[in-house]
């Protein structure tokens, strides 16, 4: 695989060549051993595409995964435990969140990376929420968030959501006080 686009959010090209220049080249060397043809293994159910190979998700994270435990990156996961008190009277449920967690992908000398092959709101979801809650908790103080390019997520279930898309979407948005520096890698197959 290949990174095909660069986009910086919040100052993250700038922090992350700055602060971890050599984790960059490692995730970047990570990206390139990935051999996407081999995780072109999906067979589509889907309407509009009945029967046709896709890239599959799960193999692909997978690969991702097996290459930075190689490299000694950490996933990091923390318990949830949600708040009961702003419930109600009778609408008080009994205690929620029993096993419920929050995990970054892979974490190394305070960078986050999150490797996301799925819908959209996920992709939001990892660099404007997930990042600056393991910010606030210690965790990290950069981030890293590795999509496909739209050439790449064509060949991907539907709603698969990819790199243009989220770099027009955070360009509109713009920066919040709350946001950490990220850098959105866009890979091609």
């Amino acid at each position: 695989m290949v990174v095909a686009g660069r986009y910086s959010f919040n100052k993250g090209l700038e922090t992350v060549k700055g602060k971890y220049a050599h984790l960059l080249e490692e995730i970047e060397s990570i990206i390139t051993k990935i051999n996407a043809a081999e995780c072109k293994t999906k067979q589509s159910k889907e309407k509009t595409m009945p029967g046709r190979i896709l890239y599959s998700p799960k193999k692909l994270n997978a690969a991702f995964r097996s290459l930075f435990s190689e490299k000694e990156w950490s996933s990091p996961r923390v318990k949830c435990e949600y708040p009961t008190e702003f419930y109600m009277g009778e609408y008080a449920p009994k205690p929620l969140g029993k096993g419920a967690f929050r995990q970054m992908d892979f974490v190394k000398d305070k960078l986050g990376v999150e490797i996301q092959f799925g819908k959209y709101a996920f992709m939001v979801y990892n660099v404007c929420a997930k990042m600056t809650i393991f910010h606030r908790l210690g965790f990290i103080d950069t981030g890293v968030e590795v999509v496909p390019i739209k050439n790449f997520a064509d060949e991907m279930s539907t709603g698969v959501s990819y790199f243009e898309q989220f770099v027009w979407d955070l360009e509109k948005r713009g920066v919040s006080n709350i946001d950490i520096p990220v850098l959105i890698l866009g890979i091609d197959k």
